[in-house]
Formats: C-alpha cells, structure tokens, sequence
C-alpha cells in the first residue's frame, strides 16, 4: 500500500487525530488485512491447514470474507479480483438446495454457519446478480428453522432455533442447537433484507427468550445474561447454579445482537438487562461469568469469538465498553499481522479462526481514542 493510502486510512479511521492508538489501531487493521488477503489460495478460499474439516473451505471462506468486506476501502483496498474469485468459490460450492457446506455429504461443513455467513458476504459484496444468488440460500435458511414447518410445536426447546443444518430436523431429534448459529443466520435474514414482519423472525424470538436469564414478571431475580443451548445441557460452557445455566459473555453478547436482530428495541426490558450483565461483567478479552477451577480454559479459549462479539454489540448499543479488548488485540497480534489463541477449546488456535475475529473486533471499534 502506498503512502498515500495509508495516510488516508489513518486519516479515516482516527477521524484526521493522528493519535498513537489510532496509528496503531489503522496499522494493525492494514497488517490483519494483508496476511489474510494473502492466505487466500487459487481456487479463491481460504483453506484450514490446522483442521481437516476446514479444509474444505466450505464455511472458512465465507467466513474470513465476511470479515474482510468489513474493512473500509480507505483502511485497505480489496486487492483486484480478489472478491471475485471468493464470491465464484461460494458459487462453486453451493448446492442445488441453496446450502453451502454440503458437498461432502459425509462430511458436512457447518451447512446453517457456512450458508448464512455466505449470505451476509454477498449482502455486502453486491456483485452482479447477488441477489439471485442468495435467494436459494435464504429459502434453504428458512427451511432450517425448527418450527412447523418441519414439525416442531411452541413448547418444544428447540422452538424458532436453526441447528448445524443439513439434513431437515423432524421431532424428536434436534442434532445441536444453539443461540451462535441462530443469531448467525439471523444476521443473514437481515443482510438480505428481510421483513421486519416476516414470522422467522416472531419464530426465532421464542428461542432467543429461552436462552436468557430473565423473568420480565421478576426482573431482579436473574441476571439477564444469556446462555448457550436449551437442548443440550452439557454445551453450555460455564455450567449451572441452581435451577439455572449460569449466564457468560460470548453468548450474552451474541443474545443482545439476536434481541436486536428479532425486534427487541435497544430501550427493552430484556435489552437492558443484557446490556448490564455484559458491562457489568466485562474484562477486556477475558470472557467473562465462568467460576470455578473446571472453567477456567474457557475465558481465554473463546478470547477471539469473544472480542468480535462483544464489540459488535457494544457498537449497536453505542456502549463505550470495549477499549480493552482493542488495547488486548493490539498487544497480541504476531508480528505477520495475524493472532492465534493458545488454547485450542474452539479452533481459535488457528490463525484463520483467530484472525477474522480479531479484525472484526477493531474494525467494530473504530473511533475509538
């Protein structure tokens, strides 16, 4: 990049004050850029060399393009023909059913999480005809959600959600449910502009309700965080107290968005209440509300997912949280340009999993001193 153009992203992201951190800020986003721009391989996606399931790059594409896309063109221009080649990856790889992440069908790759992040990358990419692509996408979206459709009834736990996605879920098995995949393909709902009206969105409410730790009758008796599944007990990562899953940050930041993202007005009841758990609890990347010695691999193993998540929602809420995860991500990222986690709990291990999470969080974060 030339000096002109970084003197011109430093210029935008630091609102034309030259502070250090705002240097420091446009740099690490021009270094994180560069070295995924870079990890870009011929057939135009992204490629895990860490875990053979990504290998594929059926769900990793869409997912560090989504990230890049987010990155201004003043803070670093999207190299030429580069966005092109992703998109004609996606295209490549999406099935007559409109998902993608089925074209083993012995080994699926995430078909909701690869479909939807590949929706919401096309939203902003608006290349030619993006909207016929994505329509087989958002009907196979829809097709996923548990609700009557595919025989599921209001009182069942799983009411509203979206699973892994693949093959259409029936009572009484719901495979794995969970709140980060449904407000994942509640983002793509939106990106494709979808009605405020439209019943997936009244559907999904129910399950994102379910997820959190409020009682509108008795407001004060829960804490109004959120938690991770209530199908399966054992995927909420921070355990019980009480009658209770105990509420932790990556899913109650992931459950203001899904609030927001189903109709819930940032002065709501559940809002706020969420608002306050999650600054209230914050940390910088630590994640917070695991307690106790048998969690305390969680707090960093979720560090990445954490910061994007939790600086997304404080940008929605126009919270001024967040400065220490920027301060966080400024003092690891490696001096390639990319982050990897240490520990290994959910892939942030690999630097392709780390990296879009990372760059996510300090694109989020921009305008901040």
């Amino acid at each position: 990049m030339g000096r002109r153009l970084v003197i011109a992203a430093l210029l935008a992201l630091a609102g034309c004050k030259l502070t250090p951190h705002a240097v420091r800020k446009a740099a690490a986003i021009q270094k994180a850029a560069a070295w995924l721009w870079s990890r870009q391989e011929a057939d135009g996606g992204w490629h895990s060399h860490t875990y053979g399931l990504l290998r594929s790059g059926q769900s990793l594409t869409p997912f560090v393009l989504d990230a890049l896309l987010e990155v201004p063109e003043d803070a670093y221009p999207q190299p030429l023909g580069s966005v092109d080649r992703a998109i004609a990856f996606i295209r490549a790889h999406t099935g007559e059913t409109g998902a993608l992440g089925t074209a083993d069908r012995d080994i699926p790759d995430y078909p909701n999480y690869s479909t939807a992040l590949a929706v919401s990358a096309l939203c902003r990419a608006r290349r030619a005809d993006w909207q016929q692509q994505i329509a087989p996408m958002v009907a196979y979206l829809r097709l996923q959600q548990f609700t009557e459709q595919n025989g599921w009834r209001l009182p069942d736990p799983a009411y509203g959600a979206w699973g892994m996605g693949g093959e259409r879920r029936t009572p009484p098995y719901t495979g794995h449910v969970d709140l980060s995949m449904t407000r994942y393909v509640l983002d793509a709902l939106r990106a494709a502009g979808v009605a405020d009206s439209d019943p997936a969105f009244a559907r999904a409410r129910v399950f994102v309700e379910r997820c959190q730790n409020f009682d509108a009758r008795h407001p004060d008796d829960l804490d109004g965080g959120f938690f991770f599944s209530t199908t399966e007990a054992d995927t909420n990562k921070a355990g019980q107290y009480g009658n209770h899953f105990r509420s932790y940050g990556t899913t109650t930041a992931d459950g203001i968005l899904a609030l927001l993202a189903t109709g819930h007005p940032p002065g709501d009841a559940r809002v706020i209440a969420a608002q306050r758990w999650l600054t209230g609890h914050h940390r910088d990347m630590d994640v917070p509300g695991f307690i106790g010695e048998a969690y305390q691999r969680w707090p960093r193993g979720l560090a990445f997912y954490y910061s994007a998540s939790s600086m997304k929602a404080f940008r929605a809420l126009h919270e001024g949280a967040g400065e220490g995860v920027i301060q966080g991500l400024l003092r690891t990222q490696r001096s390639d340009g990319s982050w990897a986690n240490p520990e290994n709990l959910v892939k942030e291990d690999d630097p392709l999993i780390a990296t879009p999470f990372a760059l996510r969080a300090l694109v989020s974060g921009q305008g901040r001193q």
